[in-house]
């Protein structure tokens, strides 16, 4: 039976919270890209650039990495055009990944590797709505949503409304 870890409020606090925790960072938005991993980190990513706006009076430029490509666990021969909407360099700008769940850190370094091939940013920092803990590469989010220590046989699933049709972080036994 699946457990409810955060409701519809809960993701917007948090999307909030961490908008501000940016825009204190780095000392507001000049420079500022925001780029959603494919597929929750982009509606995540849009939202946060809406709650930025609001806090900075203007547009935040929001992009979409897809890191299949870049993947160290996809299977040999398998390959895939990337699914990437990155419309400018990236050189000399603060790239703020956003993704819906960090788990190992695989998936942020495949971004990271995907991100080079954008140009070369002045800094890259992550923002998770969950980290669930058990890296297996020495990475970390710089903001979180949620700390949320799992067991391995847990599995946390985030269902956003623009992909699934509600808003819930939901914790539950791997199959």
């Amino acid at each position: 039976m699946p457990v409810l870890l955060l409701d519809a409020a809960d993701i917007a606090r948090a999307l909030v919270r961490i908008s501000h925790e940016i825009v204190e960072r780095n000392k507001g938005c000049d420079g500022v890209v925001l780029v959603g991993i494919r597929t929750r980190g982009v509606p995540l990513a849009r939202r946060l650039a809406q709650h930025l706006s609001a806090i900075e009076g203007r547009e935040i430029p929001v992009a979409a990495l897809d890191t299949r490509p870049y993947r160290d666990d996809r299977p040999q021969g398998e390959s895939s055009a990337p699914e990437s909407e990155i419309p400018e360099s990236l050189d000399g700008r603060t790239v703020v990944l956003i993704d819906d769940i960090m788990y190992t850190g695989r998936t942020a370094r495949a971004a990271l590797e995907g991100l080079l091939r954008y140009g070369r940013p002045a800094r890259v920092q992550m923002a998770v709505l969950v980290d669930r803990g058990h890296r297996e590469l020495p990475l970390r989010p710089d903001y979180v949503g949620r700390n949320v220590p799992t067991a391995r046989h847990e599995w946390v699933v985030v269902h956003l409304q623009e992909v699934d049709g509600c808003d819930e972080v939901l914790l539950t036994r791997r199959e």
